[in-house]
């Protein structure tokens, strides 16, 4: 399946070097699904009888979305890339990823959305992860 994120990696005018666009491409996918299924949780949390048992994952969910916009953005400029700063990036979003996903895992039978988005986060974290590996 094509995607403006496939495509514009296909399109990139210079060479990535070693990088496995596909990796590349799921991560940055991943990254952008996480960041809107965090922001959707955090949204729903706010709307629950409960909120106040929910200020952690709101917190949580927030500080996800943000990394992972932040990661989507840092893997979609190729120009003047630096490794250490990739590598950074990825290794804080899987943290980020998995505290997340944690944190709504414990909430996920009794909010459903937390279910979803521990899910999404759980599939972010693998796709860094994976895209961390293949970076040696």
């Amino acid at each position: 399946m094509t995607t403006s994120v496939s495509d514009m990696l296909r399109t990139y005018p210079a060479d990535l070097g070693g990088v496995d666009r596909e990796a590349m491409a799921r991560c940055i996918e991943e990254c952008l699904a996480c960041a809107q299924a965090c922001t959707a949780c955090a949204d729903a949390c706010l709307s629950e009888g409960m909120v106040g048992d929910l200020t952690k994952c709101i917190r949580t969910d927030m500080d996800c979305a943000d990394v992972c916009n932040a990661t989507a953005s840092v893997l979609s400029r190729h120009t003047g890339y630096d490794a250490n700063v990739t590598r950074a990036v990825l290794q804080a979003c899987a943290t980020v990823c998995k505290a997340c996903g944690d944190e709504c895992a414990g909430h996920a039978d009794m909010h459903e959305h937390c279910r979803v988005c521990a899910e999404a986060c759980r599939r972010c974290e693998q796709a860094c992860d994976e895209l961390l590996a293949g970076l040696g």
